[in-house]
């Protein structure tokens, strides 16, 4: 017996009329008018019908912590960091922390975000932060893949017990090594922490994500670093550069040398537009510059592309809704990709392009995939970025596990394509 039938939808690439049968929490079969009988049925109505989002990059052990114990007033990252650090010292709690993750997470499965990376700090000396992810993973493993990262936020080199920190957090079980090269004293104790840490990744076989030249200064050089500890260690295709933000300021010289170096190295590149551009330029007057990496460019050069909310409600970022479409909606405004084309591969940042850059495995509308999507009011990726579709149905392992009417926008559904009805748009009374 099939689990769910989902009927009549288009899918991302832009086929339609086609319905998804899910059996034994997998896609089962993908084609028009499948002939089966399920327990559950639903028709999507031509709706866009998505694998499910994938936020390759956030802090899920401080969200929901804005205001504690002070809000930042320069908006920058450094007052962030700071601030995170008075808030270990006098405020965090395991519980705490568990509670405000678990509320995220929540949200996160009404949004249809089913797939989350956290980096976990572990400069806590009591590794309280690693604890708590730790739980929540467990608590959430049935309706969210959750991917932890020992990140040591005060630095590897530079904060006094992290290397044991990093150690003990990895042997509790955290899943990827992470880093903050940008963040030590100077620029070769930041290269020497990207060798370290990639050298301990290649040694327990785990994944590798830095925090990687998030500043505004052009010479920050240790992705390039990362790119060649990538090859001497063999993780190709196991490594990811976060935000990277210093190659906005870069000139295209050495840009041009960078990215072939990168796409060699097959790292994935992560950027996190609604933080990358709140942070960075604080120190501009004008013009000031927006902060994101070059993604246009680095899509050109063959390298997976992903986006991340980064933050929600923390010491960092005073917004955020937990809504990848608004992610991906500011990620294609900041780097001007508003061509069909452009905009459509901004849905995959949110969508099969993070998958692939975490790793995640078992994702898609493929035959054998894990029986996971997202039914959107939209007919197509872009109309669902434009509108922040309301996710009518989001569906895990072939059970649907949130649901919502559909909105106002539903509107733009009852016009043809390349029409408009002023009817539909006229006052209520």
């Amino acid at each position: 017996m099939t689990d769910l039938i989902v009927r009549n939808a288009t899918l991302p690439d832009g086929r339609r009329g086609m319905d998804i049968a899910i059996a034994a929490g997998r896609i089962a079969d993908v084609a028009p008018a499948i002939p089966a009988a399920a327990a559950t049925e639903l028709d999507a109505g031509g709706r866009l019908v998505s694998p499910p989002f994938v936020d390759a990059h956030f802090h899920l052990d401080a969200t929901l912590s804005l205001g504690m114990p002070r809000l930042n007033q320069s908006g920058t990252l450094l007052e962030g960091i700071a601030l995170w650090g008075e808030l270990k010292d006098t405020m965090l709690t395991v519980d705490g922390m568990i509670e405000r993750a678990l509320r995220y997470c929540d949200l996160a499965v009404s949004r249809g975000l089913l797939a989350i990376r956290s980096h976990v700090d572990t400069s806590d000396p009591q590794l309280r932060t690693a604890e708590a992810m730790i739980a929540v993973r467990e608590q959430v493993k049935d309706y969210i893949d959750l991917q932890l990262v020992a990140f040591p936020q005060d630095g590897y080199l530079r904060a006094p017990g992290a290397i044991g920190l990093m150690t003990r957090a990895l042997d509790m079980g955290l899943d990827v090594v992470g880093g903050i090269p940008h963040f030590e004293r100077t620029m070769s104790e930041g290269a020497e922490s990207v060798a370290a840490l990639c050298r301990i990744a290649a040694e327990r076989g785990l994944p590798v994500d830095l925090h990687c030249d998030e500043s505004d200064d052009p010479m920050s050089r240790h992705v390039e670093t990362l790119a060649r500890e990538t090859i001497r260690h063999g993780l190709q295709g196991r490594v990811a550069g976060s935000h990277l933000t210093s190659m906005h300021s870069m000139d295209n010289y050495y840009v041009s040398k960078l990215l072939p170096l990168m796409a060699e190295a097959q790292i994935a590149a992560i950027a996190n537009p609604l933080i990358n551009i709140t942070l960075q330029g604080r120190h501009d007057t004008y013009p000031k510059r927006r902060g994101q990496t070059r993604v246009p460019e680095m899509m050109a050069a063959g390298l997976t592309v992903a986006f991340g909310h980064d933050c929600v409600m923390d010491p960092w970022y005073p917004l955020g809704s937990g809504d990848m479409l608004e992610v991906a909606s500011m990620g294609l405004h900041v780097a001007q990709m508003t061509s069909p084309e452009g905009m459509r591969a901004a849905f995959d940042t949110v969508t099969v392009n993070a998958a692939r850059a975490i790793g995640l495995q078992g994702y898609g509308l493929d035959p054998g995939c894990n029986g996971d999507l997202v039914i959107l009011d939209a007919r197509d990726p872009v109309e669902a970025i434009r509108l922040r579709a309301t996710r009518l149905h989001v569906v895990r392992r072939g059970r649907v596990i949130a649901s919502a009417p559909p909105a106002a926008a539903s509107l733009f559904l009852q016009s043809r394509p390349g029409t408009v009805n002023p009817a539909d748009y006229a006052p209520r009374t």
